[in-house]
């Protein structure tokens, strides 16, 4: 298998599976597989930041190890990838380690504020039935961004909401104007947003009406429940917003 000159040189079967999950984006690359990502640029939306010849490399490794199924898309130009039952069994693990490191692991740097992670995750933890049946466009543009990445958009339409990283052409329903530290520390749980919104620290600009409901639109990320249990300033500010 691709890689394993780099094992651990153990029989144990906690080596064998570090041999491979433990190699650098692999476990995200896995994760995006399980959460339906199918086509290489829609696993590449879920790791924006790991370079296209690397996701190919992992990929590659992956179906080695027989966690993903590769076969053409009906159009012949691309591929789609399937996750194996190996794959699919990391589910729980993947679920348990994620909540161990919203209890756990360190506090975010500023380099960790990865807006094209925060558009991907925001794109599939949007209320859609708490949201107007018509076409409804939402443009943020944060400050403090690492990157020249300041700006995306999300557009809900029928029941499904797309991300676009370019100005989709739409008018514009809501504007979000907010600090990035600020509002992913939002979406993990370790502040409130609507107190935000209400502090003016998260701006919001359009109708009066679709400014109040969007906290309500946002189901924040998966693991924002669960209690942060290490020290540090992430800890301070979910004791406040407790």
């Amino acid at each position: 298998m691709a890689g394993a000159r780099n094992s651990y040189g153990q029989y144990c079967p906690l080596a064998l599976a570090a041999d491979l999950l433990c190699r650098r984006w692999t476990l995200l690359v896995v994760s995006r597989l399980i959460d339906g990502c199918r086509s290489f640029n829609e696993i590449h939306r879920g790791v924006p930041k790991i370079s296209p010849s690397l996701l190919s490399q992992r990929l590659l490794e992956l179906e080695d190890a027989g966690l993903l199924r590769r076969s053409k898309h009906p159009d012949g130009r691309r591929n789609i990838y399937e996750p194996t039952a190996a794959c699919l069994d990391l589910d729980g693990i993947i679920t348990q380690l994620a909540v161990w490191g919203q209890h756990w692991a360190r506090d975010m740097d500023l380099e960790d504020l990865d807006p094209g992670f925060l558009a991907w995750s925001m794109s599939l933890r949007m209320d859609v039935d708490k949201m107007p049946p018509e076409r409804t466009v939402i443009f943020f543009e944060f400050t403090g961004a690492p990157t020249d990445f300041r700006c995306f958009w999300l557009v809900a339409n029928a029941g499904k909401v797309d991300m676009c990283l370019k100005d989709p052409g739409y008018e514009i329903d809501v504007h979000v104007l907010a600090d990035l530290r600020t509002f992913v520390e939002c979406w993990r749980g370790f502040r409130d947003l609507k107190k935000e919104v209400r502090a003016r620290r998260i701006r919001l600009r359009g109708s009066q009406v679709l400014c109040k409901a969007f906290p309500d639109w946002l189901m924040l990320s998966m693991f924002a429940q669960h209690e942060r249990k290490a020290g540090g300033r992430e800890r301070k500010l979910a004791s406040k917003h407790a």
